[in-house]
């Protein structure tokens, strides 16, 4: 029984690691030149969040797993609203 949840948890752990080099990828493809293109680099962050939030959970973790789940948006919201809010360029 136990190698059938170790296979299990290897599953998700290889699935958050495929999102996370999603995410990656996406980052890096996006060059500067498009506007507002903090919005689409949060979006790409919010998916690598679901997937840490979905090994937390998998790893028998889910106390740091919901921390993570309640904090990660408002620590996204708040990057967004200080780019939106910035400084104007000159």
């Amino acid at each position: 029984m136990t190698d059938i949840i170790t296979l299990i948890k290897s599953a998700i752990l290889l699935i958050a690691a495929f999102l996370v080099i999603l995410t990656a990828y996406g980052i890096l493809r996006y060059g500067d030149n498009i506007e507002n293109i903090i919005y689409a680099r949060i979006h790409m962050l919010g998916v690598a969040d679901i997937a840490l939030i979905i090994v937390l959970f998998a790893l028998n973790e889910p106390l740091m797993a919901g921390a993570y789940f309640i904090l990660a948006p408002f620590a996204a919201h708040a990057v967004a609203n200080g780019y939106f809010y910035g400084e104007e360029e000159q």
